[in-house]
């Protein structure tokens, strides 16, 4: 019998999560943590891979996404409730412990899951975004790097503005981000950070983006782009932002926490074009002498930020191949 996806509204610390799964409940437990700005849609090529793999699949919007709650306060959206979030999934799935696999924002959530819950974690898989150990909290580093020059983070800090920005035109947001940062664009300077950036009062998150090409594009459907523009259409951008304005936060939570308590496998995969990837070439390097049980990384050739979309195909094959590294 071929397997399907299926979506359900599930209450979970204090929440209602929309969440899209997959596979036989009891199977062993993978959670897919996604980033920002996407929702559990993001892992449509993955969900019925790993359920024929033999795995049960949950994929939630997560808390401030999609028809999911979002909660008006601002530190609703810490790492430490949003780890809670995931863990009050996998005990609803009866499992004490789960795989979890975080792409952009969710692999710092899962950085900070394994540091903060380290024994409910079998293992991580992050995607494009790599373990940090932060010599002090990042907003203050990041303040002390660009000053009054403008970065999208430290833009993001600034009240009411960025959510008000990206809502104003959700499909002309959604077109100018997920072209912008894709291999296809990778000249584009939605992340990139140069020697000549304009001053913060000058610029917004979407000023000067290119204009993407009409779709479909190779890796996006009109369908696929639709169901983003309707679901951001609906939660607005509060919530996403907000992760942003918890760093500091999240730093406090965990940075008194030894690395070496990160005792469970984790793996690295990214794609070679991805903004994060070309500004911070080493990370993989990193990784392998900084944290304890580090099995490696994958590097998806002609990928950019959205790697298990755009490449899902060698997305799948790295993730498996780590995954059936565990049980050997």
């Amino acid at each position: 019998m071929p397997y399907s996806v299926r979506q359900r509204t599930a209450s979970v610390n204090g929440l209602e999560l929309v969440v899209n799964e997959s596979g036989d409940p009891g199977a062993p437990l993978i959670v897919l943590a996604h980033g920002f700005p996407e929702t559990a849609h993001s892992w449509r090529h993955q969900m019925i891979p790993l359920a024929e793999a033999g795995y049960h699949v949950i994929a939630p919007d997560q808390r401030g996404y999609g028809h999911s709650s979002a909660p008006r306060n601002v530190d609703a959206y810490g790492t430490s409730h949003l780890a809670a979030d995931l863990l009050g999934l996998a005990e609803q799935a009866g499992h004490d412990t789960a795989i979890y696999v975080g792409h952009d924002w969710g692999a710092l959530l899962l950085w900070d899951l394994c540091r903060l819950h380290p024994d409910r974690v079998r293992a991580g898989v992050a995607a494009s975004v790599p373990f940090t150990n932060w010599p002090m909290a990042p907003i203050d580093l990041m303040q002390a790097r660009y000053g009054d020059r403008y970065f999208y983070i430290l833009y993001f800090q600034r009240p009411n503005e960025a959510e008000e920005e990206l809502g104003r035109d959700v499909a002309d947001t959604m077109a100018k981000v997920l072209w912008g940062a894709s291999s296809a664009a990778v000249s584009d300077p939605l992340f990139f950070t140069t020697s000549d950036l304009p001053a913060m009062a000058d610029t917004t998150f979407l000023t000067g983006r290119a204009s993407p090409p009409p779709l479909p594009w190779s890796w996006l459907t009109q369908e696929e782009f639709d169901t983003y523009v309707h679901e951001f259409s609906h939660s607005g951008f509060f919530g996403p932002v907000s992760w942003y304005r918890n760093m500091n936060t999240n730093y406090e939570n965990t940075h008194r926490i030894p690395v070496v308590q990160l005792k469970m496998p984790t793996y690295f995969i990214t794609g070679e074009h991805d903004p994060v990837n070309l500004l911070n070439p080493t990370a993989i390097e990193y990784m392998s002498q900084t944290l304890p049980n580090f099995r490696g990384g994958s590097v998806i050739p002609n990928a950019g930020h959205w790697v298990q979309q755009e490449s899902p195909a060698a997305f799948n094959e790295a993730l498996f191949q780590f995954l059936n590294s565990l049980d050997a």
